[in-house]
């Protein structure tokens, strides 16, 4: 007879020694049918790599080519970079991509922070005026473009300068797109007018994130409000600027489509910038290949001006 402790044994020796087994005395094998969790990345890698990488690398290659986006081609070497060197228009255009970028980036980040700071405030209406300030983020940048068109009307009783009629200061009014030396800056005030709201909701989620412990022992301490947004609040925000100055920074270097719509880079080339100059060297004059160097030329500078921006601002949120 076999005691109750010896099954006990028998049956915790079975276990040391892995489990069932099959009649022979081998240990029955069991098959592992877990899906290797690279699979369902597969899928996405071959869109990313049809939409994204194959255009990219083949925009390269044309880049040094004569292709006039039809038929064959053949490869020039440097010469797209060379005639790039020697163009007036597209170093021209250089010049205000850089104007148009430094006009957004500042403005439109500090009219940011003024908002965030105003809708953090203990009011009533905080939230409707969030969803205002931020509605325009959200509308195409075309259809801003073409809104800001008629706010720019140049006739006297038209848009903006009516509305400077109306308060007495008709002196000011000006054909805000069609003069040389206005277009440039009122196509970055059509931005500003976009995206602030957009800045605002990052500053603003900086904000939020500052405990309030903070400002409370500063007031205990006798900080006024420019003190304690000096040496409590403006320290914690350095993530959410980081965030806002490389977003406006890039979509400034690469604006196409409020100046495209607004003005075509006109009038002449003085709102011209590296992404309308490679639009029209590609599908106005048929230079596919000139404008894919164009093209790379645009996405190296913004991916160099990106990383020394990022490594600045990372080094200031350590300081901070």
């Amino acid at each position: 007879m076999t005691t109750t402790s010896e099954k006990a044994a028998s049956g915790t020796a079975g276990k040391a020694g892995g489990g069932p087994r099959t009649g022979s005395g081998r240990p029955v094998r069991h098959r592992d049918h877990t899906v290797p969790p690279w699979i369902f990345v597969i899928p996405a890698l071959v869109v990313y790599g049809v939409v994204v990488l194959y255009p990219s690398l083949a925009g390269v290659m044309y880049a040094f080519t004569d292709w006039s986006g039809i038929g064959g081609f053949s490869f020039t070497g440097l010469n797209n970079f060379r005639t790039l060197l020697d163009d007036s228009r597209a170093l021209g255009s250089v010049s205000n991509t850089l104007l148009l970028t430094v006009a957004v980036v500042v403005v439109q980040n500090g009219v940011g922070l003024l908002l965030a700071l105003g809708v953090h405030a203990d009011i009533k209406s905080r939230a409707l005026l969030r969803l205002i300030f931020f509605a325009p983020a959200v509308v195409s940048p075309v259809m801003v473009a073409i809104l800001w068109k008629y706010v720019y009307n140049p006739e006297n009783a038209a848009g903006l300068n009516g509305v400077l009629g109306a308060v007495g200061l008709g002196g000011l009014r000006q054909d805000w797109l069609g003069d040389p030396s206005l277009a440039l800056w009122s196509v970055a005030a059509m931005v500003v007018w976009q995206y602030a709201g957009y800045s605002m909701v990052v500053f603003l989620a900086g904000l939020q994130g500052v405990p309030a412990e903070l400002h409370e022992a500063a007031r205990i301490d006798g900080a006024g409000s420019w003190q304690r947004f000096r040496y409590v609040t403006w320290p914690l925000l350095a993530p959410a600027l980081t965030i806002n100055l490389m977003l406006s920074t890039i979509g400034g270097l690469k604006l196409f489509d409020q100046v495209y719509a607004a003005t075509n880079g006109g009038p002449g080339t003085s709102s011209e910038t590296l992404s309308t100059v490679l639009y029209k060297e590609a599908f106005v004059y048929g230079k596919f290949g000139y404008s894919t160097a164009v093209a790379l030329v645009l996405a190296l500078f913004v991916a160099a001006v990106s990383l020394v921006q990022l490594r600045c601002l990372r080094a200031r949120e350590v300081t901070a």
